[in-house]
C-alpha cells in the first residue's frame, strides 16, 4: 500500500509565494513520475507540473515561469515552489505518484488528500 501526503498550502496575498511538499511512503520500490494537479471549485482537476525520475519537467502554460517542480528521490518527495501567485491559482492542490511497489507492481493512481491554496487579491 502506498500513501501520498501533501503539505504547505495556505492563504497568501497576490504576488506572494508558497512551497508545497509531497511525500510518498509505504511499499515502494521506486517512483517514476511525480506530479502536481489542482482543482478549483466548479472546475475539473488539471495538471500543474510533472517531473520524471531523472528530472525532466513539464508545466501548464498558466504557471510557466512562476512555478518550479523538483524532487528528492532519496526521500520520495516532490516539491512545488510557487512564486508570483495570482488569485486564479486558488485551488486544492493534489500530488500524484507513479509507483513501482516492492511487489514489482506498477500503480499509477496514488493521490494525496490535497492541500488548499488560497490567493487573495
Amino acid at each position: 500500500q502506498v500513501h501520498v501526503v501533501e503539505s504547505g498550502g495556505g492563504l497568501v496575498q497576490a504576488g506572494g509565494s508558497l512551497r508545497l511538499s509531497c511525500v510518498a511512503s509505504g511499499s515502494i520500490f521506486s517512483i517514476n513520475d511525480m506530479g502536481w494537479y489542482r482543482q478549483a471549485p466548479g472546475k475539473q482537476r488539471e495538471l500543474v507540473a510533472r517531473i520524471t525520475r531523472t528530472g525532466t519537467t513539464n508545466y501548464a502554460d498558466s504557471v510557466k515561469g512562476r512555478f518550479t517542480i523538483s524532487r528528492d528521490n532519496a526521500k520520495n518527495t516532490a516539491y512545488l515552489q510557487m512564486n508570483s501567485l495570482k488569485p486564479e491559482d486558488t485551488a486544492v492542490y493534489y500530488c500524484n505518484a507513479d509507483v513501482i511497489t516492492a511487489a514489482a507492481v506498477r500503480v499509477y493512481d496514488n493521490w494525496g488528500q490535497g492541500t488548499q491554496v488560497t490567493v487573495s487579491s
